[in-house]
């Protein structure tokens, strides 16, 4: 594809075109959120195994939790700019 197709086809529909990097953002924007609260999971699971714990708050150190904090942070703020796009698309 080349870059005039590619801008005449977002000139011709902007809403849609936004409405599709929206898509996209959340798309994303979901993807982390699992990603991490799975692998969070796994390691939760993990460590509880070894040592025989059930206490989740004080099995993961503090740079993971920070890592884990951080992921759940830029997810929840991609699913925003996700909303704001489709919202701001549909006025178009």
């Amino acid at each position: 594809m080349s870059l005039q197709y590619l801008w005449t086809l977002f000139s011709t529909y902007p809403a849609q075109s936004i409405n599709g990097l929206a898509l996209f953002f959340a798309v994303a924007g979901s993807w982390l959120l699992l990603a991490t609260r799975l692998r969070e999971q796994r390691a939760v699971g993990h460590l509880a195994s070894a040592i025989d714990l059930d206490e989740e708050a004080s099995l993961l150190d503090e740079p993971t939790r920070r890592i884990n904090r951080f992921f759940y942070a830029f997810g929840g703020a991609t699913l925003g700019a996700a909303l704001l796009l489709s919202w701001f698309s549909t006025g178009l």
